[in-house]
């Protein structure tokens, strides 16, 4: 049997086994550890290379302080109140010494209780995101600390994207190398962004509070950092309860983190906070402002700084202006009004019913017929020719040019004065004055005056046929209003920096004289008349009111326009589709609401009556016994082509010798009249005649 070597054992003891090798699971492991741990290090590397970068490149605090986006407009009424502010709102800068410290502590507490603790992102916040949402299936909770959503508001976007939170990160964790806590927390509150378009809480303050961001008390500073969550959902102003329901969690949030005591806390009471009256309810000053400020672009030079827009918008007359329209204007109607002080300021326009559900300005954007109301333009073209209140006219049936108006109602007065029939708005005196005058010459009136749209002149035209725009009528009835002086609507009077430094201040042109003073000192004899005792009744107010109604065919439009103490108004109503509306006549609904603001828009104002005197000229005059008595060498006869002639030759040289009367058969009371007769006859080249035979 052949002999097996064993291996032999070491003297003194056992043989070991040869040594194990690790799994590969362990060696993957360890591999793992250590590139992980490399990556780990390049990835702190990278983090630090890249903040570093991003510090060198930050903007330095003075330049973050004033940097914005967009331009913000501050529109403001005459009386200098806010009507709307336009675009980002930044208030007035607020130092950190000045800023409250209840102010602070809430922000800090709501946002982010560990912000003097981490280097602008804190660890412990994003893992207790993280078990949020994985306990819950969504962010329900953010981890975002001051710093971060301060990099956000000015850097970024608000898109929830891994890359954009990375990059939010890496700005925030340069944020707190660059500048200090005090510096970081005072960036954020003078732009966090807490809804209404304010940013920072100096302009929050002034929005919900009415006053600037250093006079903010705890129970207001707990209503304000609730915002930051959700601005529109909290807005104090679109939900008060909501708004107070929240600074609950935030003031109980500050006695958690010890800021204040619950004692502090409950003797507070949210509900008695004064909060800015929500000024949804003059949305109607949306229709002015929509008018007025695209006119920036051409009064102002290219300006993205902060402005304050002060306009001529009477807050009290706006209002008034508004229930006006809202609480006159039939049912499915909608309804316009525009307003002018004897200077062109505009005081007050509506646009419609409810800016809300209806932007779109009527007032100054529609064109509508404007029925009788056109006949201001037929009369003033009239009593420029020569025609007066007094003088007599013919209400009958008229056929002009195949056409035939008709009155209202279909009955005809016969021989009256002028100013009953634009009393009672006759159409068939209105047709006969326009084809007398020319068709042409009412057309040329009316864009005299200041009438924008297209006018035919066809005879219809009389009657109000053209379209026109609301704002284009007042314009022509405050010309009236000025005597004939011409009137040019205007909405701001100024234009400064928030600072208050001038940029823009209106200088009106030179007024012209549209028209003669006696012809718009008629036409006033006749609106007022129409006012007192014709279809113009509703307009009433207690004063001097002067005015006219205008209604279209089937009742689609309704119209009234006049004026008073100096204030032009004119009012529109009817459907955006054109179709008619039971019972709507200018006589009704639009009088009743011109009445109705008027009553408000006067109230103040001393009553004025209105010149009527018709100071005619001289051609116009009648001619009586005196007319021609004078120096008969004061006058100067010229032949047809101009040239002065010696009227005693040319009357030789034309006539037979004349024959003269005795003059023993004239007695000394005859003399004057005598000389006169003689003066006359040579004048005017009239024989006399034979004296009377003896007796």
């Amino acid at each position: 049997m052949a002999r097996r070597d064993f291996p032999r054992r070491p003297e003194g003891g056992r043989s070991s086994p040869p040594p194990r090798q690790p799994s590969a699971f362990r060696r993957w492991i360890g591999r793992m550890f250590v590139w992980g741990t490399g990556f780990a290090l390049l990835g702190v590397l990278a983090l630090v290379v890249a903040v570093a970068v991003t510090v060198r490149s930050l903007p330095g605090y003075q330049e973050l302080k004033s940097s914005q986006t967009g331009q913000m407009i501050v529109v403001r009424a005459s009386d200098g109140s806010e009507i709307v502010t336009l675009g980002p709102s930044y208030g007035k800068w607020v130092p950190y010494e000045r800023i409250p410290r209840a102010m602070k502590d809430a922000m800090i507490s709501v946002e982010d209780r560990r912000f003097r603790s981490h280097w602008g992102v804190d660890p412990i916040g994003i893992v207790r995101s993280v078990m949020v949402r994985v306990e819950s299936g969504t962010w329900r909770q953010g981890g975002s600390t001051i710093t971060q959503q301060l990099a956000r508001n000015i850097f970024l976007n608000n898109n929830k994207t891994f890359g954009r939170k990375s990059r939010e990160w890496i700005l925030a964790l340069a944020l707190e190398q660059k500048f200090s806590k005090d510096q970081v927390l005072e960036l954020y509150l003078n732009k966090v962004y807490f809804g209404g378009g304010a940013y920072g809480i100096d302009s929050a303050a002034r929005k919900f509070f009415g006053h600037p961001g250093e006079k903010i008390t705890l129970p207001e500073a707990a209503i304000i950092a609730g915002l930051v969550k959700a601005p529109s959902r909290y807005s104090p102003t679109a939900d008060a309860d909501a708004a107070i329901g929240r600074a609950g969690v935030v003031l109980q949030t500050m006695v958690t983190n010890g800021v204040i005591t619950a004692d502090e806390a409950a003797a507070l009471d949210l509900k008695k906070v004064k909060m800015v009256e929500d000024r949804a309810s003059q949305n109607s000053a949306r229709y002015f402002t929509d008018w007025a400020l695209p006119q920036l672009d051409l009064i102002l030079p290219e300006n993205d700084q902060p402005i304050e827009v002060w306009t001529t918008l009477d807050p009290v007359m706006q209002r008034a202006a508004t229930n006006a329209i809202a609480g006159f204007a039939p049912k499915g109607a909608q309804g316009a009004l525009v307003s002018l002080d004897r200077d062109g300021a505009v005081l007050a326009m509506v646009g419609g019913t409810d800016y809300v559900t209806s932007n779109y300005n009527r007032a100054v954007n529609a064109v509508r017929q404007p029925g009788s109301a056109w006949k201001l333009f037929v009369y003033l073209t009239a009593l420029e020719a020569g025609y007066t209140p007094d003088d007599r006219v013919v209400d009958e049936q008229v056929t002009i040019e195949g056409w035939t108006p008709r009155n209202d109602g279909g009955r005809y007065a016969g021989e009256i004065d002028l100013r009953t029939a634009f009393a009672y708005s006759k159409n068939t005196v209105a047709a006969q004055l326009g084809n007398e005058v020319g068709f042409g010459q009412v057309a040329n009136m009316a864009r005299r005056l200041g009438i924008t749209t297209p006018i035919n002149t066809l005879p219809s035209m009389v009657l109000g046929s053209s379209d026109v725009r609301v704002i284009d009528m007042v314009r022509a009835f405050a010309a009236v209003q000025a005597k004939g002086m011409s009137v040019a609507p205007f909405g701001i009077r100024k234009v400064t920096t928030t600072d208050g430094e001038l940029l823009y201040s209106y200088r009106p042109d030179t007024p012209q004289q549209l028209m003669p003073g006696y012809v718009a000192a008629g036409m006033t004899d006749l609106m007022q008349t129409a006012v007192n005792i014709g279809t113009g009744r509703a307009a009433q107010i207690g004063r001097p009111v002067a005015g006219k109604t205008g209604t279209t065919s089937s009742n689609k439009d309704g119209w009234f326009l006049g004026f008073s103490s100096g204030i032009t108004t004119g009012v529109w109503m009817g459907r955006d589709d054109a179709k008619a509306v039971p019972g709507l006549q200018g006589g009704a609904a639009p009088a009743r609401a011109f009445a109705a603001y008027m009553k408000v828009a006067t109230a103040k104002r001393p009553i004025e009556k209105f010149d009527t005197e018709l100071k005619l000229p001289q051609w116009q005059l009648e001619p009586d016994d005196e007319a021609m008595l004078g120096n008969p060498d004061e006058y100067f006869y010229v032949d047809e082509q101009g040239n002065l002639v010696d009227p005693s030759r040319g009357q030789r040289e034309r006539e037979p010798p004349i024959e003269t009367y005795d003059d023993s058969s004239v007695t000394p009371e005859d003399l004057p009249q005598a000389a006169n007769d003689d003066f006359l006859n040579r004048a005017t080249g009239r024989q006399r005649p034979p004296p009377p035979p003896p007796q």
